[in-house]
């Protein structure tokens, strides 16, 4: 079995995408959040050969039925620093191959995860880079020990991606897709609705 899943948070005024936001005023980050959480879950659901999750903060926003693409199973992601949610999320479950990608991704597709595992099958951890040095997705192969992946990576700046890469360990074989760009500020914002 293999796994995808899919962070997000609750989709409620005010408390999704904050830079976004003070760019692009809340109810129109809210909007763009909705519509490509939706829009994403739906893609990536309609993929065969893996299962998509919606893993989802807070915790108690799991029995919570409002705003949630209908029909995807929910799991929490935990307390912790994003990167000690997404350790979690991996060690979930267990020894599969499993991947974890953005809400705020409007370009991805399930050709995207489809290319991600193909890539797993020769190496042990893919990454999706985005520009602003960040990733919109990690996965790793089956079997593959991810306790310390994150571990002391500064997130939200310039060196996630190499500090990730660099807790992979020397001898991890590491593959990295197309980069995407994922959604944070007015700028990217406003490249993606000029591409539109």
């Amino acid at each position: 079995m293999r796994h995808v899943a899919i962070f997000a948070r609750r989709p409620q005024l005010g408390r999704v995408k904050s830079r976004l936001a003070a760019d692009i005023g809340s109810v129109e980050a809210l909007r763009f959040y909705r519509t490509t959480l939706g829009t994403v879950t739906r893609r990536l659901a309609a993929g065969r050969g893996w299962t998509t999750w919606l893993a989802v903060t807070p915790d108690d926003a799991v029995a919570d039925g409002r705003g949630w693409p209908r029909g995807i199973e929910r799991l929490p992601q935990g307390g912790g620093d994003l990167g000690h949610r997404m350790a979690g999320c991996l060690a979930l479950f267990g020894p599969e191959p499993a991947i974890i990608v953005g809400s705020d991704i409007p370009d991805l597709t399930r050709h995207h995860v489809a290319r991600a595992f193909d890539l797993l099958r020769r190496h042990d951890f893919v990454f999706g880079p985005a520009a602003d040095g960040g990733y919109w997705l990690v996965g790793a192969a089956q079997g593959r020990r991810t306790e310390n992946l994150f571990r002391d990576v500064r997130w939200s700046g310039l060196d996630a991606l190499t500090d990730t890469m660099g807790n992979a360990g020397p001898a991890a074989r590491i593959a990295l897709l197309d980069p995407l760009d994922d959604i944070d500020d007015g700028a990217a914002y406003r490249r993606w609705r000029q591409r539109d």
